[in-house]
């Protein structure tokens, strides 16, 4: 334990010890008295020290249960919050999975014999759960070399809320594949691959939901429920007869026909997911009806010692969580929304009460109130104060340690981060102060002061020890904490965007332009059997395209929402489109490549490596960097410390960390003595990034201001006055700053943020500005990796798309629109000082929107806010709106993009299921961004008769909630936007005429031959050979993934990429069939074909036909060459279009592709 030398002083204590006797003497409840914040964590760290059980703490509130979960990570890692259980009675189409898999963790804990340290809310003892021995049932092991029937496996993977998929990307999803079963229990942070030889394992790996890849072999792993709620035959027999009869029992007690036709269809529907899949949506409220007694989490967490912090707030909690239940109960019964005994999915808080009397129990309080219940048998009073904090105030802090140095005090101080601490040794020494740095903190001395890493809510001291512990919030007077975020594994990915390819699809064939794809269809051409793509063209007209000629279409991907026309075979119409097409690209290219070179030749500013201050303000960061923050980082230091001016482009989505990574070269720039300017779009972003800023460089002498319209005229006279002086290093702003009275000094460093949301007359002054200095540009739209690949070497781009690890999940509710739902969640997030987005995305009836909520909830105050109102107007309301002015902003999706105001934790979207999910991915985004659990309820008006559309959005929201594959899909939507940012307005209309991906393809090409790079575009070799090749449905059932690994496999282009894919299907399928052999051989011989310029390879009775596209593909001396090696196997056909014929007479056929391979492998080695 790290801090081992903390604990073990309050041991010496005289009222511990009493404790200690007190409790080995069973005097339960016991009171603990005069403990508070921090100190009071510190004493539970040490009880857990001195008893054999684990301890279970109960508090008042969930923020306080994370204050508690915080401070005791200092002593133990076998430290867990768990989240409380929320009742929803609301007709729930779907919830985000985050907290449940929290819960489930921890109860996998909490079931563990490792002693450990729970932390949760009181009210989660009111929550039922099913029967403990039904959820150790479902928790098992699996290893190497253990007998598994394959079929119960499944049956039990299923039973404990696991979902069968065809590919597992999320939590709680399995799938099978012959011999292979993929797994992906909650609690993991990765899924895992078992290889079954007949039913004995054979092995088991993780791996990666990107690549689909393995990373490592493991011995065994454990196997944990994926729902809360498990269900077996005799349950789901009960729950059936239960509901039937409580739903003919309220059906009998309503009035209204419309009640009861609304219980009976919401039950009704219910039952029938029940019957078909032991499941439906919000089963957890039912809870009741499938077991004969629920059990409690005091049932769970029998034989631990058990903690109550402030009893009588605990009391309260129990008493106001019991009493809202029941109110919102009444009300839901009354409309008939719910069944009577969904009343028992909270227990009696007297039962509760009674069964904590007889626990191994301490109230710990701070100062003793009175209370009828859990009193204590003995109490006992400790001497422990919370610190004040010295507020900044060093000389304070200096005082304070030297007075309790004479009074012989163990002083420890906790620095935050390592570079803090040991920058505060150095301080202290210089004032007078002799101190140490330990990372490991085994004793202090008395008079000793120690500073090691790490932070605590505050600091606290007990006398009776003279035991002094200083946080960084008492010397600072801000709480850092250094989050680790999770490291990726070996072998684990990006996320990659991906296109699915499914029937019914628009896609683009790179010769013959715009088709819908029908399927795949097995062909068998002279006794071969073939997999073809089905492209149906204008008039019905049919392309049947070799699987291994897959990179030749792509999934039509342009104008969000907008249909493109369908070709027609054989026409000219296509050749034109991609000419024009093509033309503009050449245009755009070689703009490019000059402009690359022309910069190129430029001298600016040399910047001097970091110095030591630089190390020091990186270390100030509060999380851990993500690579690809630290490359981005790289890439601009190196860019800052060459000759050449610096003009690189940052990408990465909102919240990604593109704004530290410019702090840290504004940083740089500062430190060499130059000027910044940070130029952004809005004066509500100029103010936001100025308060980031600020709060970054405060414990640096580095100058920050910001000019915008709203500071006062005598305050922007101020400024610049400053900045021509040089007594301002960082001016944010908006395009106030490209003004002629705004003068640098020595302006180094140029940050734009958005420059596409510049007109075109302030995009004119930047360029004046950009002359010489070292410019940064930030996107917030992803920019497509295919686009990124496609300007290397013509354009300096950083891309950040590494997600951030979310610490606190915002819970997404996918539910039918309710008002007592809205006006709930209103009120829950006032009542917590927060303040809420309503998006309504209709600008002509918001205001009357506006109204409504205002009337709906009265105690709340509201604002509009939309894209058709003045700026100026706008921006006053969104600035209002950040000074917490009001509490409820019914905006359009105009909040989408540059809002980053961290007070707002709730978002209600009105009709969800009509926006795109990229809009509702970029919503989401703007609550969740600080440490608090934010919501974002997704509404939708469930019409009587659902349409096929609408069934498809909510079902496509669904999968939303889980971040998974429609995840993705949103990001490639977002990417297509970032494309058409970055390129400007005019080539995004050609991206729409030809598909997203093709315009990629034609733009690296055409910027490759502009460079130099390659002197003719590639020849698309087609290969015809009389052998099987194909996917059998044996190997690969599901067509979508048949499509992603026909892709991969068309995409050969060496052998590394051979043998790669051979290493994937292996471990992703199991034992390759031969017909996939012969078709990855086929897309490899054909990479082959397109290095030497070949256009056709086709078997034509004895003989391989090698027909070349004209006769300056084969170099002089190749010829012969070949005709060394080859003279009595080969002939030369000289026509216009030379072509080689290789005789297979008397050669097998298994060995013909064999035969081919080589000799292209070794007329390629030639080549040169």
């Amino acid at each position: 334990m790290r801090l081992e030398g903390l604990l073990s002083p309050l041991s010496s204590s005289e009222d511990f010890k009493i404790l200690l006797k007190d409790i080995n003497s069973n005097k339960f409840p016991i009171g603990a008295y005069g403990l508070a914040d921090s100190g009071k964590n510190y004493f539970i760290g040490n009880i857990f020290d001195n008893v054999d059980e684990s301890l279970v703490i109960f508090t008042h509130s969930d923020v306080e249960a994370r204050k508690i979960y915080e401070d005791l990570s200092l002593y133990t890692t076998e430290v867990y919050y768990l989240p409380t259980k929320e009742v929803v009675f609301y007709n729930i189409y779907a919830i985000s999975g985050d907290l449940r898999w929290e819960r489930l963790k921890v109860i996998n804990e909490i079931l563990s014999p490792k002693k450990k340290i729970i932390i949760t809310c009181i009210d989660s003892l009111e929550a039922a759960y099913i029967p403990k021995e039904l959820y150790t049932k479902y928790t098992f092991k699996l290893s190497v070399g253990d007998i598994v029937e394959t079929k119960l496996l499944e049956e039990k993977l299923v039973k404990s809320g696991y979902e069968r998929v065809d590919i597992v990307e999320n939590k709680g999803e399995f799938s099978v594949r012959g011999g292979i079963i993929d797994i992906y229990p909650p609690i993991s942070s990765e899924p895992y691959r078992l290889e079954f030889f007949g039913d004995e394992i054979d092995s088991i790996r993780n791996f990666n939901v990107n690549s689909q890849r393995s990373i490592e072999k493991v011995n065994n792993i454990n196997i944990f429920p994926a729902k809360e709620v498990i269900l077996e035959e005799d349950n789901v027999n009960l729950g059936l007869k239960n509901i039937k009869a409580d739903l003919d029992k309220l059906v009998s007690n309503l009035n209204k026909k419309e009640d009861k036709d609304k219980i009976k269809s919401i039950i009704n529907s219910n039952l029938e997911q029940l019957n078909e899949s032991w499941s439906f949506e919000n089963i957890d409220t039912f809870l009741p009806y499938f077991y004969n007694k629920t059990d409690s989490l005091l049932d769970y967490i029998e034989g631990s010692f058990i903690i109550v912090d402030d009893v009588k707030r605990c009391l309260g909690k129990l008493d106001s969580t019991y009493l809202e239940f029941n109110e919102d109960y009444n009300k839901f019964l009354e409309k008939g929304n719910i069944l009577p005994k969904q009343a028992e999915i909270i227990h009696d808080k007297e039962r509760i009460i009674e069964q904590l009397e007889g626990r191994k129990l301490i109230n710990i309080e701070n100062i003793k109130k009175t209370t009828d219940k859990l009193k204590p048998k003995s109490v006992i009073t400790f001497n422990q104060i919370t610190l004040q904090g010295y507020n900044g105030k060093i000389e304070f802090l200096i005082e304070d340690i030297k007075e309790k140095k004479k009074e012989k005090y163990k002083i420890l101080i906790l620095s935050g981060t390592r570079s803090r601490g040991e920058r505060l040794v150095t301080h202290l020494r210089d004032m007078g102060i002799e101190s140490s740095y330990k990372d490991i903190v085994r004793e202090i001395k008395p008079g000793e002061v120690v500073i090691t890493f790490g932070n605590q809510t505050n600091g606290f001291q007990y006398s009776d020890i003279k035991l002094s512990v200083i946080s960084d919030k008492d010397i600072f007077g801000q709480f850092k904490k250094k989050v680790k975020k999770k490291k990726n594994k070996k072998g684990t990915g990006k996320i990659k965007t991906f296109t699915e390819l499914k029937p019914g699809d628009f896609v683009v064939h790179a010769n013959h332009g715009i088709g819908v794809f029908k399927g795949i269809k097995q062909l068998e051409l002279q006794g071969s059997k073939k997999d073809y793509l089905e492209l149906i063209y204008h008039s019905d007209d049919k392309l049947y395209v070799p699987v291994e000629q897959l990179d030749m279409v792509q999934r039509y991907i342009g104008s969000e929402g907008k249909k493109p026309k369908v070709n027609k075979l054989g026409s000219s119409e296509w050749t034109k489109t991609k000419n024009k097409v093509k033309k503009s690209i050449e245009e755009i290219a070689e703009d490019l490549v000059k402009l690359y070179a022309i910069r190129s030749t430029l001298k600016g500013y040399k910047y001097s490596n970091d110095t030591v201050w630089q190390k020091q303000f990186e270390e100030e960061f509060p999380y851990e960097e993500t690579p690809d923050q630290l490359s981005a980082i790289e890439d601009i230091k190196r860019d800052m410390e060459s000759q050449k001016p610096m003009d690189r482009l940052l990408c990465g989505d909102v919240g990604y960390g593109k704004t530290e990574v410019a702090i840290r070269a504004a940083f740089k720039a500062v430190m060499d003595g130059k000027q910044v300017a940070f130029l952004v779009p809005t004066t509500i972003l100029a103010q936001q990034h100025y308060n980031n800023f600020k709060q970054r460089f405060s414990d640096f002498p580095v100058t920050v201001d910001v000019i915008s319209r709203f500071r006062t005229l005598s305050q922007q006279k101020a400024t610049t006055k400053a900045i021509k002086e040089g007594n301002v290093d960082i001016l944010i702003g908006t395009h106030r700053i490209l003004q002629k009275d705004i003068k640098f000094k020595d302006l180094g460093l140029l940050i734009i943020d958005e420059e596409q949301r510049f007109g075109v007359k302030h995009k004119e002054k930047m360029k004046n500005l950009k002359k010489n200095v070292d410019v940064l540009t930030l996107s917030a739209t992803p920019i497509p990796r295919t686009l990124h690949m496609s300007l290397v070497g013509v354009r300096d781009i950083s891309v950040i798309e590494t997600p951030p690890e979310e610490r606190y999940p915002v819970q997404t509710y996918v539910v039918e629109y309710n008002d007592q739902l809205i006006r709930d969640s209103i009120l829950r997030e006032i009542s917590r000082g927060g303040q809420i987005y309503f998006v309504y995305n209709r600008v002509e009836s918001i205001h009357e929107m506006a109204s409504y909520i205002s009337k709906l909830v009265p105690e709340g105050r509201v604002q509009i806010a939309h894209g058709q109102m003045k700026e100026k107007e706008l921006e006053n309301v969104v600035l209002d709106f950040t000074e917490n002015k009001f509490d409820i902003l019914v905006a359009t999706t105009i909040i989408e993009t540059g809002m980053d105001i961290k007070n707002v934790n709730t978002m209600i979207i009105y009709d969800a299921d009509k926006m795109g999910l990229s809009q509702l991915y970029q919503l989401r985004g703007r609550v969740g961004r600080t440490n608090r659990m934010a919501y974002c309820y997704l509404t939708y008006k469930r019409d009587k008769i659902l349409t096929e559309v609408a069934e498809k959005r909510l079902k496509a929201i669904k999968d939303f909630t889980e971040l998974g594959s429609g995840f993705k899909i949103a990001l490639k939507d977002l990417e297509i936007r970032g494309a058409g940012n970055m390129m400007g307005s005019a080539q995004h209309g050609h991206m729409a005429s030809i598909g997203y991906d093709l315009y990629c393809r034609m733009l690296e090409d055409t910027i490759k031959l502009v460079r130099g790079d390659i002197d003719k575009e590639p020849v698309e070799t087609s290969v015809e050979l009389k052998i099987d090749a194909y996917i059998p449905n044996t190997y690969i059932k599901d067509e979508t993934q048949k499509i992603e690994v026909y892709k991969k496999i068309a995409s050969i282009d060496s052998k590394e990429e051979f043998m790669d894919i051979e290493e994937e299907l292996e471990d992703r399928f199991s034992d390759i069939p031969i017909s996939v052999y012969n078709l990855m051989n086929i897309s490899y011989i054909r990479s082959l074909g397109k290095k030497l310029d070949v256009e056709e390879i086709k078997e034509v009775a004895n003989e391989v036909i090698f027909q070349f596209e004209d006769k300056s593909s084969l170099k002089q001396g190749l010829v012969k060459t070949i005709m060394d090696k080859y003279s009595r196997q080969i002939a030369f056909k000289l026509n216009e279009k030379p072509a080689i014929g290789y005789s297979i007479k008397n050669i097998k056929k298994e060995q013909v592709l064999s035969i081919i391979k080589d000799f292209l492998e070794y007329v390629v080695g030639n080549n040169k």
